[in-house]
């Protein structure tokens, strides 16, 4: 089953196209990178496949659902860009981050039930920041607050992770530190991914499948591409 399909999409900022009949699916268990030189319109995408955006023209289906009549959000995970890495001053424990994306189950003016605290314990220990739950988030540094965005995206337990660009502004060590940790929930626990990135030295190790986006065109790169394109 494909997670994700995208079909001849067209998007454009007033006169300036984005998107010109632009196509590629994602199948479940995938893990696929989008590569593309700044301004190509990559985040442009994502936020059309978040339903931030609609396309002017084209399909987007979502586990087989077409996204204007699709409901389950919480299927989807997503790691904006720059998400937590630079918010120090953020009034907020790790905790209660990671909680906050569970306040659709909890309900409006609800407090979280034990259920849900072992919800956050479980996904915080699955991203290895098990100790840190009291934490504030300028207690931490940056790639351990970009794992805290990625456990936000995780406890709702989507079947599909997108990320946008999720090691911008990491050391060395802490990206290939976020990078087997992808690696592993999508070989170990069949989470579909998609993610956006300009790590072109990594991507062909880290994916499955590759797409470039170029010239309003979304194409599959093979191996021999990939090295031409790198």
């Amino acid at each position: 089953m494909n997670v994700l399909e995208a079909k001849d999409l067209s998007f454009a900022y007033g006169n300036t196209p984005v998107l010109d009949a632009a196509s590629f699916t994602m199948c479940e268990g995938g893990f696929a990178a989008l590569v593309g030189v700044n301004g190509a319109g990559k985040s442009t995408l994502l936020r059309l496949l978040l339903g931030e955006l609609k396309p002017t023209g084209g399909h987007i289906a979502l586990m087989g659902q077409d996204i204007g009549s699709f409901k389950s959000w919480q299927r989807i995970g997503y790691v904006p860009q720059d998400g937590l890495t630079r918010k120090e001053s953020f009034p907020a424990s790790v905790n209660e981050v990671v909680l906050a994306n569970l306040y659709s189950r909890i309900g409006l003016f609800r407090f979280p039930r034990r259920e849900h605290r072992e919800d956050v314990r479980r996904t915080l220990e699955l991203v290895g920041m098990q100790d840190y739950g009291c934490r504030m988030l300028g207690e931490l540094s940056g790639g351990q607050r970009q794992r805290v965005q990625l456990a936000q995206a995780l406890v709702s337990r989507p079947a599909l992770l997108l990320l946008d660009e999720p090691t911008a502004g990491l050391d060395a060590q802490s990206t290939a530190d976020f990078y087997t940790l992808l690696k592993n929930l999508n070989r170990e626990r069949g989470l579909s991914i998609l993610i956006v990135s300009h790590d072109l030295q990594e991507m062909p190790r880290l994916t499955d499948t590759i797409y470039c986006l170029s010239h309003q065109k979304i194409t599959r790169l093979d191996a021999k591409e990939m090295r031409t394109y790198v």
